[in-house]
């Protein structure tokens, strides 16, 4: 905030503080965003001017895909909808599909590259079921493509859901792009980040403003940037302990769900340490969160019936096939604050519910 003797005469600019004027408020504001900005590339092993910030992970996917210069772009049948619906406008799109656990096999990824290919978006870890993909592996089939051809083919993950878990080394990922999300690592909703390798030919998709190396126009947000870079440094600092502990709480969890009729989806060692997926037979999936919150207990499910349904799982369907209409899933996604107590009350309340419904679902 500005001394007690300073007149501040520039509130069409934007009212104070504005990092985007030059005036000493203006400056003081730059610099907070600037030690943020390079906090986070410390942390991706990166270049500051490389960090783009953005009001979230479907912002950062939004213009990593639409930015690019036009040609084919390679993705798969899982990926999240910032990225699907992106690609479907760019017009020549490939949709790989992913096998049976959920993990896309890098060869075919290869074979789907072309001469006019420009990019390839294949998430790090998926939103629904957890299922964690080999992305040095595919970054290693572009880098042999583009040894070999003249045109090269960039390479962009969503590592909206990895970055709690995963480790997050642009340069030993292999990766030109990268998204992230503040709201997913403890941070403030409505801010997020994009990883642009220093070279990558990317466009602004909105325009009116200079700001974020001329990729993101807009006054930037301070404050959410700061949050950003302080979430994501803790996040790194507690890493390995939280991945042991979750590991262990997802397993036991696992192993009680047993006793009921459910099936797991996704692989059952390649995937995020907090994540259970588990689709449910006979019971809609979405009477099954209903209950469960209605006794204390927040989760996720979705529908795998209907196609043009918005709530129905495209990744349900992508790994499972053909999937009975009264089939959904439930997700269970565990955090910092998730105790071994919770899920025994957990697995206690879905026994209560299964003996409530039974009678009406046999």
């Amino acid at each position: 905030m500005r001394k007690s003797k300073e007149i501040y005469l520039d509130y069409a600019s934007g009212t104070e503080p504005n990092p985007s004027a030059i005036h000493e408020l203006g400056v003081g504001e730059k610099k907070k965003l600037e030690v943020a900005r390079e906090c986070i590339a410390r942390v991706f092993r990166a270049r500051a001017s490389e960090i783009i910030f953005t009001s979230g992970g479907t912002e950062s996917n939004n213009l990593a895909i639409l930015g690019m210069p036009r040609g084919h772009v390679v993705t798969t049948n899982i990926e999240h909808a910032s990225v699907l619906e992106a690609a479907k406008q760019r017009g020549k799109v490939t949709f790989v599909p992913v096998e049976k656990n959920g993990i896309v096999d890098p060869r075919k990824i290869r074979d789907a590259l072309r001469g006019d290919t420009v990019l390839v978006s294949v998430m790090y870890a998926n939103n629904e079921i957890g299922t964690i993909q080999p992305i040095r592996e595919i970054a290693k089939e572009i880098r042999h493509w583009n040894k070999n051809h003249s045109k090269k083919i960039y390479f962009h993950t969503d590592a909206v859901q990895a970055v709690n878990y995963l480790p997050i080394n642009v340069e030993k990922l292999g990766v030109d792009l990268m998204s992230l999300n503040a709201a997913k690592i403890y941070g403030p909703k409505g801010v997020g980040a994009l990883y642009v390798r220093q070279g990558t030919p990317l466009h602004p998709i909105m325009f009116g403003g200079n700001q974020e190396g001329k990729l993101r126009p807009g006054t930037e947000n301070v404050a959410g940037a700061e949050a950003l870079a302080e979430a994501l440094e803790e996040t790194e600092r507690i890493k390995e302990r939280e991945i042991k502990r979750l590991t262990k709480l997802r397993d036991y969890f696992l192993h009680q769900l047993a006793r009921f009729d459910f099936v797991v989806n996704g692989d059952l060692e390649a995937r995020l340490p907090n994540n259970v997926n588990v689709s449910v037979t006979k019971i809609p999936s979405d009477l099954l969160v209903i209950e469960l919150s209605a006794r204390g207990i927040m989760v996720s499910g979705k529908s795998a019936c209907k196609s043009g349904d918005e709530k129905a799982s495209h990744v349900l369907r992508a790994i499972r096939g053909r999937v009975a209409e009264s089939e959904g899933s439930l997700r269970f996604s565990l955090g910092r604050g998730t105790t071994k107590k919770d899920i025994e009350r957990t697995v206690q309340v879905l026994a209560q519910i299964f003996a409530k419904l039974e009678k009406w679902y046999h």
